[in-house]
Protein backbone atom coordinates (compact mmCIF):
# COMPACT_ATOMS: atom_id res chain seq x y z
CA UNK A 1 0.00 0.00 0.00
CA UNK A 2 1.32 3.53 -0.87
CA UNK A 3 2.14 6.36 1.30
CA UNK A 4 0.65 9.50 1.61
CA UNK A 5 4.08 10.83 0.17
CA UNK A 6 4.19 8.31 -2.18
CA UNK A 7 0.47 9.18 -3.53
CA UNK A 8 1.30 12.92 -3.26
CA UNK A 9 4.45 11.87 -6.31
CA UNK A 10 7.31 10.91 -3.89
CA UNK A 11 9.87 9.75 -6.04
CA UNK A 12 13.82 8.62 -4.99
CA UNK A 13 14.46 11.49 -6.69
CA UNK A 14 13.85 13.66 -3.67
CA UNK A 15 14.28 10.94 -1.20
CA UNK A 16 17.92 10.96 -2.21
CA UNK A 17 18.00 14.87 -1.27
CA UNK A 18 17.06 14.54 2.50
CA UNK A 19 19.02 12.92 5.22
CA UNK A 20 17.26 10.81 8.16
CA UNK A 21 17.59 13.92 10.45
CA UNK A 22 15.73 16.17 7.98
CA UNK A 23 12.93 13.79 7.38
CA UNK A 24 12.32 14.08 10.93
CA UNK A 25 12.92 17.95 12.07
CA UNK A 26 11.18 18.93 8.53
CA UNK A 27 9.41 16.86 7.03
CA UNK A 28 8.44 16.78 2.98
CA UNK A 29 5.16 18.52 1.73
CA UNK A 30 4.50 19.23 -1.74
CA UNK A 31 2.78 22.54 -2.57
CA UNK A 32 -0.76 21.67 -4.13
CA UNK A 33 -1.85 24.90 -4.83
CA UNK A 34 -0.35 28.57 -4.81
CA UNK A 35 -1.90 31.73 -3.42
CA UNK A 36 -1.56 34.98 -3.23
CA UNK A 37 -1.26 35.07 0.28
CA UNK A 38 1.09 31.64 0.54
CA UNK A 39 1.07 27.89 -0.56
CA UNK A 40 -0.99 24.61 -0.01
CA UNK A 41 1.11 21.78 1.30
CA UNK A 42 0.03 18.53 2.16
CA UNK A 43 2.34 15.76 3.78
CA UNK A 44 1.93 13.01 6.03
CA UNK A 45 -0.23 14.02 8.68
CA UNK A 46 0.29 17.44 7.23
CA UNK A 47 -2.50 19.93 5.74
CA UNK A 48 -1.65 23.57 5.97
CA UNK A 49 -1.30 26.74 4.24
CA UNK A 50 1.95 28.49 4.84
CA UNK A 51 2.88 32.02 3.99
CA UNK A 52 4.30 33.79 1.45
CA UNK A 53 7.65 34.31 0.96
CA UNK A 54 9.02 30.63 -0.07
CA UNK A 55 10.28 31.03 -3.82
CA UNK A 56 8.01 27.70 -4.74
CA UNK A 57 5.27 26.92 -7.55
CA UNK A 58 3.12 24.40 -8.14
CA UNK A 59 4.33 20.75 -7.39
CA UNK A 60 7.70 21.74 -5.72
CA UNK A 61 8.71 19.35 -2.89
CA UNK A 62 9.89 21.86 0.39
CA UNK A 63 11.46 20.46 3.59
CA UNK A 64 8.80 22.41 5.68
CA UNK A 65 10.49 23.92 8.74
CA UNK A 66 7.43 24.13 11.24
CA UNK A 67 8.94 27.08 13.24
CA UNK A 68 9.61 29.34 10.99
CA UNK A 69 7.94 28.28 7.37
CA UNK A 70 9.69 31.02 5.28
CA UNK A 71 12.93 28.96 5.42
CA UNK A 72 11.81 25.72 4.44
CA UNK A 73 13.68 24.58 1.84
CA UNK A 74 12.84 23.73 -1.61
CA UNK A 75 14.26 20.49 -3.23
CA UNK A 76 16.19 20.31 -6.68
CA UNK A 77 13.33 20.29 -9.25
CA UNK A 78 12.92 16.91 -11.63
CA UNK A 79 11.43 19.48 -13.90
CA UNK A 80 10.64 23.17 -14.04
CA UNK A 81 8.24 24.64 -16.56
CA UNK A 82 8.30 28.60 -16.88
CA UNK A 83 7.86 31.20 -19.23
CA UNK A 84 9.11 35.28 -19.14
CA UNK A 85 5.77 37.00 -16.99
CA UNK A 86 2.84 39.00 -18.85
CA UNK A 87 3.98 42.57 -18.72
CA UNK A 88 6.54 45.07 -19.39
CA UNK A 89 8.37 44.15 -16.15
CA UNK A 90 11.74 41.69 -16.96
CA UNK A 91 10.90 38.88 -15.19
CA UNK A 92 10.54 35.22 -15.17
CA UNK A 93 7.19 33.34 -13.82
CA UNK A 94 7.38 29.87 -12.52
CA UNK A 95 4.58 27.53 -14.39
CA UNK A 96 4.70 24.27 -12.80
CA UNK A 97 7.79 21.72 -11.03
CA UNK A 98 8.07 18.00 -11.16
CA UNK A 99 5.69 17.25 -13.01
CA UNK A 100 6.47 14.11 -15.55
CA UNK A 101 3.63 14.61 -18.91
CA UNK A 102 1.97 18.03 -19.92
CA UNK A 103 -0.75 17.70 -22.11
CA UNK A 104 -1.16 20.46 -24.18
CA UNK A 105 -4.32 21.02 -25.06
CA UNK A 106 -6.36 23.01 -28.18
CA UNK A 107 -9.99 23.15 -28.97
CA UNK A 108 -10.73 22.48 -32.75
CA UNK A 109 -11.93 25.76 -33.46
CA UNK A 110 -10.15 29.33 -33.77
CA UNK A 111 -8.04 28.53 -30.52
CA UNK A 112 -5.86 26.03 -32.42
CA UNK A 113 -2.97 27.80 -33.73
CA UNK A 114 -0.03 25.48 -34.35
CA UNK A 115 2.72 28.55 -33.40
CA UNK A 116 1.15 28.51 -30.06
CA UNK A 117 1.67 24.95 -29.85
CA UNK A 118 5.33 24.73 -30.56
CA UNK A 119 5.67 27.66 -27.43
CA UNK A 120 3.89 24.59 -25.00
CA UNK A 121 6.15 21.72 -27.00
CA UNK A 122 9.22 23.61 -26.65
CA UNK A 123 8.44 24.48 -22.76
CA UNK A 124 8.03 21.07 -22.00
CA UNK A 125 11.15 19.89 -23.45
CA UNK A 126 13.21 22.03 -21.91
CA UNK A 127 12.14 20.98 -18.56
CA UNK A 128 12.59 17.59 -19.56
CA UNK A 129 8.79 16.59 -19.39
CA UNK A 130 6.61 14.58 -21.88
CA UNK A 131 4.53 16.62 -24.23
CA UNK A 132 1.24 15.08 -25.74
CA UNK A 133 -1.31 17.19 -27.81
CA UNK A 134 -4.51 16.96 -26.94
CA UNK A 135 -7.37 18.11 -29.40
CA UNK A 136 -10.93 18.53 -27.63
CA UNK A 137 -14.55 19.69 -29.55
CA UNK A 138 -14.05 17.70 -32.75
CA UNK A 139 -17.75 17.54 -32.66
CA UNK A 140 -17.86 21.38 -33.15
CA UNK A 141 -16.22 21.60 -36.15
CA UNK A 142 -16.66 20.69 -39.67
CA UNK A 143 -13.74 19.26 -40.45
CA UNK A 144 -11.82 17.76 -37.56
CA UNK A 145 -9.69 16.20 -39.96
CA UNK A 146 -7.92 18.79 -41.14
CA UNK A 147 -6.56 20.04 -37.73
CA UNK A 148 -5.49 16.35 -36.61
CA UNK A 149 -3.18 16.78 -39.80
CA UNK A 150 -1.92 19.85 -38.58
CA UNK A 151 -1.10 18.97 -35.06
CA UNK A 152 0.40 15.32 -36.08
CA UNK A 153 2.78 17.88 -38.36
CA UNK A 154 4.46 19.47 -35.22
CA UNK A 155 6.45 16.86 -34.22
CA UNK A 156 7.30 13.24 -34.99
CA UNK A 157 7.89 12.41 -31.53
CA UNK A 158 4.58 14.26 -29.77
CA UNK A 159 1.93 12.33 -29.43
CA UNK A 160 -1.74 13.50 -31.04
CA UNK A 161 -4.81 12.75 -28.92
CA UNK A 162 -8.03 13.36 -30.01
CA UNK A 163 -10.63 13.29 -27.59
CA UNK A 164 -14.40 14.18 -25.96
CA UNK A 165 -13.50 15.53 -22.47
CA UNK A 166 -17.07 14.95 -21.49
CA UNK A 167 -16.85 11.41 -22.02
CA UNK A 168 -15.39 8.09 -20.56
CA UNK A 169 -12.35 8.76 -23.19
CA UNK A 170 -10.16 10.95 -21.31
CA UNK A 171 -9.71 8.18 -18.41
CA UNK A 172 -8.87 4.97 -20.98
CA UNK A 173 -6.73 7.90 -23.89
CA UNK A 174 -4.40 9.29 -21.75
CA UNK A 175 -3.82 6.30 -19.15
CA UNK A 176 -0.59 5.92 -20.82
CA UNK A 177 0.71 8.75 -18.88
CA UNK A 178 -1.60 8.93 -16.01
CA UNK A 179 -0.66 6.27 -14.01
CA UNK A 180 -0.23 6.18 -9.97
CA UNK A 181 2.80 8.28 -8.47
CA UNK A 182 2.96 10.16 -11.95
CA UNK A 183 2.17 13.79 -12.35
CA UNK A 184 0.25 14.98 -15.05
CA UNK A 185 -0.43 18.97 -16.26
CA UNK A 186 -3.14 20.42 -18.45
CA UNK A 187 -1.87 23.41 -20.13
CA UNK A 188 -3.72 25.98 -22.63
CA UNK A 189 -5.59 28.41 -23.43
CA UNK A 190 -8.86 29.36 -21.34
CA UNK A 191 -11.75 27.48 -22.64
CA UNK A 192 -10.36 24.68 -24.02
CA UNK A 193 -11.46 22.07 -21.77
CA UNK A 194 -8.57 21.74 -19.19
CA UNK A 195 -11.28 21.63 -16.53
CA UNK A 196 -13.38 19.07 -17.86
CA UNK A 197 -10.93 17.24 -18.11
CA UNK A 198 -9.37 17.38 -14.93
CA UNK A 199 -12.90 16.06 -13.80
CA UNK A 200 -13.04 13.24 -15.83
CA UNK A 201 -9.79 11.78 -15.34
CA UNK A 202 -11.20 12.13 -11.44
CA UNK A 203 -14.73 10.93 -11.49
CA UNK A 204 -15.73 12.64 -8.03
CA UNK A 205 -14.26 16.49 -8.68
CA UNK A 206 -16.67 18.72 -10.14
CA UNK A 207 -14.50 21.98 -10.98
CA UNK A 208 -16.76 24.95 -12.25
CA UNK A 209 -16.28 25.07 -16.00
CA UNK A 210 -17.84 27.22 -18.51
CA UNK A 211 -18.44 27.27 -22.46
CA UNK A 212 -16.89 29.30 -24.89
CA UNK A 213 -18.40 32.65 -26.39
CA UNK A 214 -19.90 31.39 -29.78
CA UNK A 215 -18.75 35.06 -31.81
CA UNK A 216 -14.91 33.95 -31.43
CA UNK A 217 -14.46 30.82 -29.62
CA UNK A 218 -12.68 32.45 -26.84
CA UNK A 219 -13.05 31.17 -23.28
CA UNK A 220 -13.14 32.79 -19.89
CA UNK A 221 -10.73 31.89 -16.98
CA UNK A 222 -13.50 29.29 -15.04
CA UNK A 223 -9.94 28.06 -12.88
CA UNK A 224 -8.06 31.88 -11.38
CA UNK A 225 -4.96 29.59 -9.42
CA UNK A 226 -3.07 26.92 -10.46
CA UNK A 227 -3.93 23.45 -8.28
CA UNK A 228 -3.18 19.31 -7.60
CA UNK A 229 -5.71 17.25 -7.26
CA UNK A 230 -5.05 13.48 -6.78
CA UNK A 231 -7.73 11.19 -8.77
CA UNK A 232 -8.63 7.85 -7.19
CA UNK A 233 -5.81 5.90 -9.14
CA UNK A 234 -3.20 7.61 -7.34
CA UNK A 235 -2.18 10.05 -9.74
CA UNK A 236 -1.59 13.57 -9.36
CA UNK A 237 -3.50 15.86 -11.53
CA UNK A 238 -2.69 19.84 -12.14
CA UNK A 239 -5.17 22.23 -13.54
CA UNK A 240 -4.11 25.35 -14.91
CA UNK A 241 -5.21 28.88 -15.87
CA UNK A 242 -5.52 29.70 -19.52
CA UNK A 243 -2.36 31.75 -20.98
CA UNK A 244 -2.73 34.32 -23.48
CA UNK A 245 0.98 35.27 -23.75
CA UNK A 246 3.46 32.44 -23.90
CA UNK A 247 7.13 34.16 -23.70
CA UNK A 248 10.11 31.58 -23.70
CA UNK A 249 12.98 31.69 -21.62
CA UNK A 250 16.02 29.50 -20.85
CA UNK A 251 14.39 27.09 -23.52
CA UNK A 252 17.14 27.02 -26.00
CA UNK A 253 17.32 23.29 -26.27
CA UNK A 254 13.77 23.12 -26.34
CA UNK A 255 13.69 25.06 -29.10
CA UNK A 256 16.28 22.50 -30.37
CA UNK A 257 14.82 19.38 -30.15
CA UNK A 258 11.27 20.35 -31.15
CA UNK A 259 12.94 22.08 -34.61
CA UNK A 260 15.79 19.34 -34.42
CA UNK A 261 16.10 19.55 -38.37
CA UNK A 262 16.42 23.07 -38.75
CA UNK A 263 18.64 22.96 -36.30
CA UNK A 264 21.04 20.28 -37.49
CA UNK A 265 20.87 21.93 -40.68
CA UNK A 266 21.98 25.24 -39.23
CA UNK A 267 25.19 23.86 -38.25
CA UNK A 268 25.96 22.91 -41.48
CA UNK A 269 25.74 26.40 -43.04
CA UNK A 270 29.62 27.56 -44.73
CA UNK A 271 29.65 30.24 -42.09
CA UNK A 272 28.98 30.20 -38.26
CA UNK A 273 27.47 34.08 -37.83
CA UNK A 274 24.61 32.46 -41.02
CA UNK A 275 22.13 34.55 -40.76
CA UNK A 276 19.89 32.28 -43.05
CA UNK A 277 19.17 34.70 -45.76
CA UNK A 278 21.19 35.22 -48.74
CA UNK A 279 24.52 34.04 -47.53
CA UNK A 280 26.18 31.60 -49.45
CA UNK A 281 26.36 28.15 -48.70
CA UNK A 282 23.63 28.53 -46.28
CA UNK A 283 22.67 24.92 -46.00
CA UNK A 284 18.80 26.13 -44.63
CA UNK A 285 18.02 28.24 -47.95
CA UNK A 286 19.15 25.26 -49.98
CA UNK A 287 16.47 23.11 -48.37
CA UNK A 288 13.71 25.77 -48.59
CA UNK A 289 14.61 26.28 -52.54
CA UNK A 290 14.37 22.22 -52.45
CA UNK A 291 11.54 21.98 -50.62
CA UNK A 292 12.82 20.34 -47.80
CA UNK A 293 11.88 22.82 -44.97
CA UNK A 294 8.47 24.53 -45.28
CA UNK A 295 9.02 28.38 -45.14
CA UNK A 296 6.51 29.51 -42.70
CA UNK A 297 7.74 26.18 -40.07
CA UNK A 298 11.07 28.23 -40.57
CA UNK A 299 10.14 31.65 -39.81
CA UNK A 300 8.33 30.56 -36.32
CA UNK A 301 11.78 29.07 -35.47
CA UNK A 302 13.65 32.16 -36.34
CA UNK A 303 11.25 33.69 -34.06
CA UNK A 304 11.19 31.88 -31.26
CA UNK A 305 15.06 31.50 -31.37
CA UNK A 306 15.21 35.20 -31.46
CA UNK A 307 12.93 35.82 -28.65
CA UNK A 308 14.02 33.41 -26.59
CA UNK A 309 17.48 34.83 -26.88
CA UNK A 310 16.24 38.36 -26.37
CA UNK A 311 14.31 37.36 -23.38
CA UNK A 312 17.54 35.53 -22.11
CA UNK A 313 19.66 38.64 -22.35
CA UNK A 314 17.35 41.03 -20.99
CA UNK A 315 16.94 39.16 -17.88
CA UNK A 316 20.78 38.42 -17.93
CA UNK A 317 20.76 42.08 -17.61
CA UNK A 318 18.18 43.13 -15.37
CA UNK A 319 20.17 40.64 -12.70
CA UNK A 320 23.43 42.10 -13.51
CA UNK A 321 22.00 45.63 -12.83
CA UNK A 322 20.41 44.21 -9.56
CA UNK A 323 23.64 43.07 -8.19
CA UNK A 324 25.42 46.74 -9.18
CA UNK A 325 22.14 48.11 -7.08
CA UNK A 326 22.74 45.78 -4.54
CA UNK A 327 26.09 46.39 -4.36
CA UNK A 328 25.65 50.42 -4.25
CA UNK A 329 23.55 50.11 -1.77
CA UNK A 330 26.05 48.32 0.78
CA UNK A 331 28.50 50.70 -0.29
CA UNK A 332 26.37 53.65 1.00
CA UNK A 333 25.12 51.71 4.30
CA UNK A 334 29.04 51.20 4.64
CA UNK A 335 29.63 55.03 4.22
CA UNK A 336 27.00 56.24 6.24
CA UNK A 337 27.93 53.63 8.94
CA UNK A 338 31.80 55.10 8.92
CA UNK A 339 30.53 58.70 9.13
CA UNK A 340 28.57 58.21 12.35
CA UNK A 341 31.37 56.23 13.74
CA UNK A 342 33.53 59.95 13.05
CA UNK A 343 31.34 61.79 14.42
Amino acid sequence: MKTTLEILGWQPFFAQQVSANELDETPPVRVMEVHRRGLHVLGENIDTQTPSGVDATIGDWLLLNSSEPVLSRVLDRKSLIKRRAPGTHVKVQLIAANIDTAFIVSSCNQDFNVARLERYIAMALEAAVTPVIVLTKTDLCDNPDQYIEEAQTISASVPVVVLDARGDEPKSKLAKWSGPGQTVGFLGSSGVGKSTLVNALSETLDIATQAIREKDDKGKHTTTSRQIHIVANGCAVMDTPGMREIQLIDASSGVNDLFADIHDLSLQCRFNDCQHQTEPGCAIVAAVENGIIDSARLKRWEKLVAEERENNTSIAGKKSGDKSLEKKSRAIKKENKNDQRVR
